[in-house]
Parts: structure tokens; C-alpha cells; sequence
């Protein structure tokens, strides 16, 4: 089992600066590193401070000289807001600048909001069209001279400059929930990112049964990975409450998703409030002990135990999902705790 750190710029309100939530993401990346993780991951998100990231490549970027043996995903780029010779070229840069660590991570994109500011107001539902046809040009791109004519771009003979240090390229990630796109990851010879978002235990079996249905279908394909990405909060044996602390940060995180899923609010600089609880009353998947149950939060035994399950349902890397309302330092206790004991029972 790999596990890997995805990680935003979190804002809720303006009493941190971007420059100290810099550092923070940075001093998360370092102690990941040093517990043994595998991968940082960095998303890309637009003009909201809930996320902050409107591109992962120059924070990979700076994290590549800080860094000496974690890789570094763009986790995802969102394939509409994108050209292909552009995506190629910038994700090689990295891989040049880290030499040899980048990884890939390409989505359809999810949020309405970022479609009417970034792609001219295009249903978001319409992304997986960009990213069915990006993800072959890319790779073509990165092996020398080629030609597109697609339904969505065309150009003439281009390849991406410079060229990837790991050849045939870097590991390529899709975001997949539906089978469909599972399907689309293991054919094209992708690996495969998934989260269960709020949903147990059950969501991640149904996910794996759609990832092994991808595979029985594309047998010639060689088996890509399979990364389950979790909201994580790990308290200590010692505080049997302290479960609640990162129940109530989830339950603002979603209730933030919400509001910007929702698109019915127009943000003041970026910020947008969680939408009120009494909104979610007759929604039993808001309830904190269910957020309890259904997300990683618990003890270093009892994460080690929900982890072994998923390991022994075939998932390859454990994505510690960083982003979940907590402020840094209860974020920093929560994975020096994952760290110090959920790691080393996996080594």
C-alpha cells in the first residue's frame, strides 16, 4: 500500500494570509515526504478561496526544489480549461524539473461556477468529451511530431517541448466514478483515482467492482493502479471524543461544497458561506457520527484496520486527503499521527 498527500490552499475567511497557507501546504509536503509518502497531489481550482489552486504546475514547481524523493501530481488538471500541446508541455517541464517525478492527473471538471468563468458557461456535465479526446493527444504529443483533428482541437504538426524525462511519459491519472470513465482509464493504459466523497465503505467496494469490470473488459491491457482518495483525521486513543473535532471541520467542508456546487450564490473575493445546517437535517449523511463512520476519522488502530480492508480489496495508494476544514495545526497533529502509526503498519 503507497500513500500519497492531496493537498489545497483551504481558506474560509480572511484571517490567514495566502502567504501562510503557502507555508502550510509546504511544511505538509515536507512531512509527508519524511513519513515515506509516495506523491503530493495538487488540484486545479478558479476564483474560489475554498480551494486555492488555479494551477497546480507552479506549486509542483517550487515543491520539485524542496523536495528530494516524493513525486508530484497535478491532481487533476481539468482537461476543458486546457490545450493539449499545453498540457503536455508544461507537465514535462515538471518532470524535467523534478527528474522523474511527475504524475499526471487529468478530470472533466466538476463545478458549474468554473465553467460559466473559465469555458464560456459549458455544462460541466460536457467535460468528459475534452478529456476523452486530451488524454490520447497527450501522450502522442510527448513521443514526437504529431498532427490533430478532433471534434474539439485542431492543429498541425506540434510535439511537446521539452521532452518528459520518464518515457513513454509520465504516470497519467483519470478521475473516475462512473463506468464509463473507468472504462476509458484502463483501455487507454491510465491509472485510475476515485473517491467515495461522503458515502462508507460500500462506495469504495462499488468503485473497485468498476474498476474490475474495466479490467475483465480491457484483458490486453496491462492492470493500472487504483488510488482511493479519503478525507483523513487521526486522533489519539487517549481523546475517545476527538473523532467530533474532525466530524464538525467535514461537515463545514461539505456544506462549502455545497454552496459553490450549488451556483446560486454570487462569492464576495472568492469567499462563499458554508450553506446552514438546517438545510441538511433530513440528510443522514450529514450527521457527525455518520461522518464518523464514513470518512477516514478515528484512531491510528481503527484507520489501520479501514485501510487493511481496502487493501485487501485490491486498492494500490491511500490518498491522506488533507482538505477537510481543520486549521493547520490540527491538521499537522492529525498526520504526524498517521505517520508515526498507520504508516509503518503498511511497511
Amino acid at each position: 500500500m503507497k500513500f500519497s498527500l492531496f493537498v489545497h490552499m483551504e481558506r474560509y475567511d480572511e484571517q490567514v494570509s495566502h502567504r501562510q497557507l503557502f507555508e502550510n501546504l509546504t511544511e505538509l509536503t515536507l512531512m509527508a515526504e519524511a513519513g515515506g509518502f509516495s506523491t503530493v497531489w495538487i488540484g486545479e481550482h478558479h476564483a474560489m478561496e475554498y480551494t486555492i489552486s488555479p494551477s497546480p504546475m507552479p506549486l509542483l514547481s517550487y515543491l520539485a526544489g524542496k523536495t528530494t524523493t516524493i513525486r508530484l501530481g497535478a491532481g487533476t488538471i481539468i482537461a476543458p480549461f486546457w490545450h493539449p500541446i499545453r498540457v503536455a508541455g508544461e507537465c514535462a517541464l515538471l518532470d524535467v524539473i523534478s527528474n522523474g517525478r511527475m504524475e499526471v492527473g487529468l478530470a472533466r471538471g466538476a463545478y458549474q461556477y468554473e465553467f460559466d468563468r473559465m469555458a464560456g458557461g459549458m455544462p460541466a456535465s460536457s467535460g468528459g468529451q475534452h478529456l476523452r479526446e486530451m488524454v490520447p493527444v497527450v501522450k502522442a504529443l510527448w513521443q514526437g511530431d504529431y498532427a490533430h483533428d478532433g471534434e474539439i482541437w485542431k492543429f498541425p504538426s506540434s510535439t511537446s517541448s521539452p521532452k518528459p524525462v520518464q518515457q513513454p511519459g509520465p504516470p497519467v491519472w483519470i478521475a473516475a466514478r462512473d463506468p464509463d470513465s473507468h472504462n476509458f482509464a484502463v483501455k487507454n493504459g491510465c491509472n485510475v483515482m476515485v473517491t467515495p466523497l461522503m458515502k462508507g465503505d460500500e462506495e469504495v467496494v462499488d468503485l473497485m467492482n468498476k474498476f474490475e469490470t474495466a479490467l475483465a473488459n480491457n484483458p490486453e491491457v496491462p492492470r493500472p493502479q487504483l488510488m482511493v482518495l479519503r478525507h483523513t483525521h487521526v486522533h489519539s486513543e487517549d481523546d475517545p471524543e476527538g473523532w467530533q473535532v474532525g466530524a464538525k471541520a467535514i461537515s463545514r467542508f461539505y456544506r462549502t461544497f455545497d454552496a459553490w456546487f450549488g451556483n446560486k450564490q454570487t462569492p464576495v473575493n472568492g469567499l462563499l458561506a458554508p450553506s446552514p445546517e438546517e438545510k441538511f437535517k433530513e440528510r443522514p449523511e450529514f450527521e457527525l457520527e455518520n461522518i464518523h463512520k464514513n470518512t477516514m476519522i478515528g484512531t491510528p488502530e481503527e484507520i489501520i484496520a479501514r485501510i487493511r480492508h481496502y487493501q485487501e480489496l485490491g486498492v494500490d495508494e491511500f490518498s491522506f486527503w488533507a482538505d477537510n476544514g481543520l486549521s493547520h495545526e490540527e491538521k499537522k497533529q492529525s498526520l504526524e499521527l498517521f505517520i508515526k502509526h498507520v504508516v509503518p503498519a503498511f511497511r
